[in-house]
């Protein structure tokens, strides 16, 4: 019997890890993972933003004109404002014009619209009552009432602003069911100027969460099958090292905005209340940072491209001197 015919077989393991997209060696190690993890959460944020059409639509004027009449009584708050989509860029519904602006530095503008009104001139009385009564007014309404954030500034009386005035701006934030209400509180004077603005929105539907966590683990899975393909594809042939360079280009684009976006997030929710969280795509730095997403989905499909031209064929052996 010869040494071949006792050697044993693969393990049906290694050969599952095959085909399940174990990347090649070198480079593939590292950017196979990180493209498969954000391709992940790419997905997971696509798939929160569909689920958000179930969402219920934004508060129309006699929704917003019982709330505001209820918790704000004796404002001049009949001017109310409804968005004309769930999401706004620039309070505009997004439309094919919008996608200049968010590819160009303003997809940050992209935000879920609200219902809002506003009260202008100075105050009929101190802003710190206007506080107290609508915190009470809400709780008894079964909203429930999170601690208002104070902040203080300075408004001037004239273009000069010879005359500075202190003034303190109180946000007040509160929820009933899926409706959220945010309002701010200033004790500014000028006749210009709102002293009271209130808005009202919704929160996230309950099936966001299970989609984008669906999504995520789905859009992980794909990606690493897709990625550790592509790797063993070009290993040992000259396209290696063009995709392994528009993988690490694409890796930096898409990973960048993460890293600067998720920890701002993180300490502005920390900071101040939060009935919600930020949309999913917003701690990606989506669609803020578009601009690099579609680069670096270029640079992706150009690496696919040479991975599926790449000829088939054993690997080229290292001649032996």
């Amino acid at each position: 019997m010869s040494e071949s015919d006792t050697a044993p077989a693969d393990p049906s393991g290694r050969r599952l890890l095959r085909r399940l997209g174990r990347p090649a060696g070198g480079a593939a190690v590292v950017w196979v993972p990180l493209v498969a993890v954000i391709c992940g959460l790419f997905t997971g944020a696509l798939a929160s933003r569909a689920a958000w059409e179930t969402s219920r639509p934004q508060p129309d004027r006699a929704e917003a004109a019982a709330v505001l009449t209820e918790v704000f009584p004796g404002h001049d708050l009949d001017e109310i404002d409804t968005p004309p989509a769930l999401f706004v860029v620039y309070g505009h519904a997004l439309r094919l014009g919008t996608v200049k602006t968010l590819l160009l530095g303003d997809g940050g503008e992209y935000q879920e619209g609200a219902t809002g009104a506003t009260a202008l001139g100075a105050p009929p009385v101190p802003a710190e009552q206007i506080v107290t009564v609508a915190r009470e007014r809400l709780a008894d309404a079964g909203w429930r009432v999170y601690d208002p954030q104070v902040s203080g500034g300075v408004s001037c009386a004239d273009k000069m602003c010879a005359t500075p005035r202190a003034i303190t701006t109180t946000a007040l934030t509160a929820r009933r069911g899926d409706t959220i209400l945010n309002a701010s509180i200033s004790s500014q004077t000028a006749v210009d100027a709102s002293y009271l603005s209130v808005e009202l929105h919704r929160a996230p539907p309950p099936l966001v969460v299970p989609a984008g966590v669906l999504g995520t683990v789905l859009g992980a899975v794909a990606g690493w099958v897709v990625f550790g393909w592509a790797s063993r594809r070009t290993e040992g042939r000259r396209r290696r090292g063009t995709v392994n360079v528009l993988a690490g280009v694409a890796v930096v684009l898409w990973w960048l905005p993460v890293s600067l976006a998720a920890p701002q997030l993180l300490h502005h929710h920390l900071g101040e209340p939060h009935p919600a969280w930020h949309p999913y795509w917003e701690w990606l730095g989506q669609p803020a940072a578009s601009l690099l997403f579609v680069v670096g989905a270029v640079c992706v499909l150009l690496a696919l491209g040479l991975a599926v031209g790449a000829r088939r064929g054993p690997t080229p052996e290292t001649p032996v001197d």
